[in-house]
């Protein structure tokens, strides 16, 4: 039995790929006979809950980053201290704290699925792809460099991102884990009239979304759904206008049930790394448009529609495409998926724990 610490930034009930992936991960550790500790930031809070197996310590937001960081880098050092593996889930929000953290013993693990900087630009207004944002050699570089050196390892989710990163900095050892991909039995969908339109995650910069509502105004024929919640969603609205229907986060029988009723998911993102939510909505066989500028590989990908979708025109023209060949796209998303499920995704992490 090892024991397993896993820093991320947000956890259950918070919505987004690293909540997801570190809940699932710990379950799998706790059943593979493993002792497991989440840290986590959660909103104000500053406690420890049990989840039932392990225990997640909660370390409150407030305040600016060092504050933040210092807390957290607190709870790391008492919950750490004797820990085999730490395994970070985010560069900076958790990665800076685990760069200064006390604990001496444990090797120190960073998994990357996207860029904290670059998510940053965007959330500001930029408009570049991840590797043309590379191509600028932006400053962030050389403070990234430090944190990526301080720890053991490096767990991409893409190859795509991992070549990017080789190409920028001077890397520990590293290797790639791929997503999960979810177990389903794809259901074939037949076109509503008017066909309906649903993007699911997170209202941040670097999904697009402004882009998206421009387009729809272009496609007065189409129900447009955006599910999910986040910093961006009152500009959204206000862009929306009304003619948009705004949901929020749904998980479990009502994802499911979501998934069901709707005709295609579109995810038009600046980049899109490793989404999760693309393989959720094509193991339940609802078709998908996503952006080419994707990490995931051409099996994953394998039943989705893949376009460029970085200006409302060319939204617009991609959706009117699917349209279009809507039967033959519903046929290629109702193909079964090659299951990489969790179990897999744990074995592999805990080879290379080993490995350590």
């Amino acid at each position: 039995m090892v024991k397993i610490v896993l820093a991320t930034g947000i956890y259950p009930p918070e919505i987004g790929g690293p909540a997801t992936y570190v809940e699932a991960l710990a379950r799998e550790f706790v059943d593979a006979g493993h002792e497991v500790v989440v840290v986590a930031y959660g909103a104000d809070r500053s406690d420890a809950v049990e989840s039932g197996k392990w225990k997640v310590s909660f370390v409150s937001r407030r305040g600016g980053p060092p504050a933040r960081w210092c807390r957290y880098g607190s709870v790391l050092n008492d919950v750490a201290k004797d820990a085999d593996i730490v395994e970070a889930f985010s560069s900076m929000s958790c990665g800076v704290p685990v760069m200064f953290s006390d604990a001496k013993k444990p090797k120190k693990v960073l998994r990357l699925g996207g860029d904290f900087f670059w998510e940053r630009y965007t959330d500001r207004g930029g408009m570049r792809g991840l590797k043309d944002w590379y191509a600028g050699r932006p400053w962030s570089r050389f403070f990234v460099q430090k944190i990526l050196r301080s720890f053991d390892h490096i767990v991409f989710s893409t190859r795509f991102e991992e070549e990017m990163y080789e190409e920028q900095y001077a890397l520990p050892p590293h290797s790639v884990i791929e997503n999960a991909v979810p177990a389903g039995s794809p259901v074939l969908h037949h076109r509503h009239e008017p066909l309906r339109l649903l993007f699911m995650g997170r209202f941040v910069g670097f999904k697009n979304l402004p882009a998206l509502l421009k387009a729809h105004e272009g496609l007065p024929e189409v129900q447009l759904t955006l599910v999910g919640s986040g910093p961006m969603e009152a500009k959204l609205r206000r862009l929306a206008a009304g003619s948009v229907t705004f949901l929020p986060p749904v998980s479990g029988a009502e994802k499911a049930r979501v998934f069901a009723e709707q005709d295609l998911l579109i995810l038009p993102s600046i980049t899109e790394l490793s989404p999760h939510v693309a393989l959720e909505a094509r193991a339940a066989g609802l078709p998908v448009l996503l952006t080419r500028a994707t990490g995931l590989s051409e099996t994953l990908t394998r039943g989705m529609v893949l376009a460029d979708l970085s200006t409302p025109e060319r939204i617009t023209e991609a959706v009117r495409r699917v349209q279009a060949e809507y039967d033959a796209v519903a046929q290629a998303a109702a193909s079964v998926l090659p299951v990489r499920g969790w179990a897999d995704i744990s074995r592999e992490h805990l080879s290379l724990f080993a490995h350590l």
